[in-house]
């Protein structure tokens, strides 16, 4: 347990106290001004972006969000920290009542989130998501979740609610060995497969609720030549599988782009990524050639992250 008041990361802080360290993360506090922010780029179809923290305890090596750290040393320390913007269902609501009052007839379009999983450890114990769907349920925005944590399946009976949602659960590699390698302290495939498999049960979808499934295989990482088709058929439970290879590299804060710790684990799986894109083409056609007929989408990059 960190001392109360012990200051981090030096003059460029997100705040001057660390409050805890929960699950081997130091915890902050910061207050927003705003938390819905406008999307832009690969999400640029929504109205909104939504992230209810700033950090990820999930830490995955091939994360892009890393880059939009606070600061230098906290990028370098990602998974580590997390900041909870405490005041975030309060300027929710602010913000989404403001919204009808401009366009009465016209529901925001969220996505939530973009930079942070809105499920992440510390949301067992703060709430802070689940505060913030309390809040849109009652104004109805369209709304995409985007996770890689069976948590979510906490708030079946609030998400129930919703007239239009999408969840993206985020899977990248059907084998486990590579899932440790690239994202060891995420939870494991089965049981976002699990996860993903009970929201669909629970979570109508009629006339009155429009909920849709995606599994993200983004980016797509190895996958054992003895897993592909085990997982393939897996992917069924979902009405979309969207895959789309790793950012491109740089190390420019504020760009998308692949952390050098999952460049460096490219060399363990050299077998995959001396052929990279042939991999990728040859994953994507036996996703093609085993879920299309069933009617699944199968979508790349930008387009396959859209409610529709």
């Amino acid at each position: 347990m960190e001392k109360q008041g012990e200051q981090e990361y030096g003059e460029s802080q997100p705040t001057s106290l660390v409050r805890e360290e929960f699950a081997g993360a130091k915890i902050y506090e910061n207050n927003s001004k705003s938390i819905l922010n406008r999307a832009t780029g690969f999400i640029a179809g929504y109205d909104f972006t939504l992230n209810p923290y700033r950090g990820c305890q999930y830490g995955c090596s091939y994360c892009y969000a890393a880059a939009f750290s606070p600061n230098p040393k906290m990028r370098e320390d990602w998974g580590n920290w997390v900041i909870i913007k405490q005041n975030a269902a309060e300027i929710l609501e602010k913000e989404l009542a403001r919204w009808y009052k401009k366009h009465p007839e016209q529901p925001p379009s969220i996505y939530m989130s973009s930079v942070t999983d809105p499920y992440q450890p510390i949301e067992s114990k703060e709430r802070l998501t689940q505060k913030l769907l309390l809040v849109m349920v009652k104004y109805q925005p369209t709304l995409v979740i985007q996770t890689r944590s069976p948590m979510i399946t906490r708030d079946i009976e609030i998400l129930q609610q919703f007239q239009r949602l999408r969840i993206n659960m985020s899977i990248p590699t059907g084998s486990e060995p590579v899932r440790k390698d690239f994202e060891l302290h995420s939870p494991s495939i089965p049981s976002r497969l699990l996860a993903i498999g009970k929201l669909k049960h629970h979570i109508a979808c009629n006339e009155n609720h429009q909920a849709r499934f995606s599994i993200t295989v983004t980016p797509l990482l190895p996958i054992l030549p003895e897993d592909q088709a085990a997982f393939i058929s897996k992917l069924e439970i979902a009405d979309r599988v969207v895959i789309q290879e790793f950012h491109p590299s740089n190390e420019r804060s504020l760009v998308a782009s692949t952390r050098q710790e999952a460049v460096e684990l490219k060399n363990k799986y050299a077998w995959w990524y001396k052929n990279e894109q042939e991999n990728y083409r040859q994953f994507k056609k036996k996703l093609v050639a085993m879920l299309e007929p069933t009617g699944i989408q199968i979508m790349e990059g930008k387009a396959g992250f859209s409610y529709d």
